[in-house]
């Protein structure tokens, strides 16, 4: 098989498997993203081996998720972020403080060296909000009090996870320098506020913007363009591109077109998300946990990152109830994608072995895996 036509088979069988997983869960009355990543798992190399996770493989989750944010951002109104800004800096703040906190100290307390401590704590700071906003978009509450401030509390975690990044690579790469630490931290406030205040305002005061080109026959091109752009742009500043398409999300859904742009991504994103869902599940590595120290070191891994990341989320939260300071506790627990980049990021700067490594994907996927299935009912408790 030459490598354009492995490539397609992989491809062809991430997604069968992850549709599969998604139908079988589906006429369960369960969450489609926990069947989508578990058709992951069985295609990928912990089982059949059919999916290979590669360059050109991985591309297609990446083009996933960004789309997944785009869509949500389209449907995120900035002055509904807004009012509930402290609470989900609340979140935010909490949420990433406790997981850090308890990553770092049991990174010490297993006799970790410094480096290892802050990658550990770094991974479990972690929120994928593409997870989670995925099942509230199926639910009709991405809308709600819970959703939006959800949404705005891993906007935060994000930033803040870029200061912590930098200063696990640097104690990596033994040149710590704290002015390039505050440096990207003041670049990325600036670039959120500027794109998500100042982007808004314009398509709000000129909403035809979007169809205003003469190559603009709908608003589908001109809102890929921007969503391309801003995740772009987000990656070379240091922030996650998803946080870039969802604040082009935010400034194309103030256009006129909105509902028309909405229709028309659908069924790209459709396409596309599936991917994003099945890469995360062929993640898994049943080698390296083939062992009773392994398994332990990840139950307990798994136990600190869900216990500390609810916590100190739910605290934040509590000046909204307590049914609804439950549900978002327990929407920021997965760590998704983004867990699984900062172990990998660690593994390759030295930082942490492959046993850990193996480790911190396994509570990436767990956590992942173990909030769905909870949300339904919470929502329905809370809004």
């Amino acid at each position: 098989m030459d490598h354009l036509t492995q490539t397609l088979f992989q491809l062809f069988a991430i997604l069968l498997a992850a549709k599969l997983g998604n139908e079988v869960f589906r006429r369960l009355g369960q969450p489609t993203v926990v069947g989508e990543i578990l058709g992951g798992v069985v295609a990928g190399p912990a089982v059949l081996g059919v999916y290979e996770v590669n360059a050109e493989t991985q591309l297609f989750a990446e083009i996933g998720v960004v789309l997944l944010l785009f869509q949500v951002g389209i449907e995120t109104r900035l002055r509904d972020l807004l009012r509930v800004g402290g609470t989900a800096l609340s979140v935010g703040v909490l949420g990433v403080i406790l997981p850090f906190a308890g990553g770092f100290v049991a990174a010490e307390l297993a006799g970790g060296d410094l480096s290892l401590a802050v990658f550990l704590a770094a991974a479990l700071t972690a929120t994928s909000v593409g997870i989670t906003s995925n099942v509230l978009r199926d639910l009709g509450a991405l809308s709600t009090q819970s959703g939006r401030i959800i949404l705005g509390a891993a906007v935060i975690d994000d930033v803040l996870a870029i200061m912590i990044l930098s200063v696990a690579s640097g104690i990596a790469a033994g040149s710590l320098e704290l002015a390039n630490v505050v440096s990207l931290v003041v670049v990325a406030v600036l670039f959120v506020a500027i794109v998500a205040i100042g982007g808004t305002r314009i398509l709000s005061r000129r909403r035809s913007l979007l169809t205003d080109p003469q190559f603009a026959e709908t608003p589908l091109l001109p809102g890929m363009i921007v969503m391309l752009g801003l995740a772009a742009l987000a990656a070379a500043i240091g922030l996650a591109a998803i946080i870039g398409a969802f604040l082009a999300g935010m400034v194309a859904g103030e256009s006129s077109e909105r509902h028309a742009l909405e229709a028309e991504v659908a069924p790209v994103a459709a396409f596309f998300t599936p991917f994003f869902f099945g890469f995360i599940g062929a993640q898994v590595d049943l080698v390296g946990l083939a062992n009773v120290d392994a398994l332990v070191l990840l139950g307990g891994i798994t136990a600190l990152a869900v216990a500390s990341k609810f916590i100190g989320a739910f605290v934040g939260a509590l000046g909204q109830g307590r049914s609804r300071a439950i549900l978002i506790g327990w929407g920021m627990v997965p760590r998704g994608e983004v867990g699984i980049v900062v172990a990998g990021l660690g593994l390759s700067a030295g930082a942490i072995d492959s046993e850990i490594y193996s480790v911190v994907v396994g509570m990436a996927i767990i956590t992942t895996l173990i909030v769905p299935p909870f949300l339904p009912g919470l929502v329905r408790r809370a809004e």
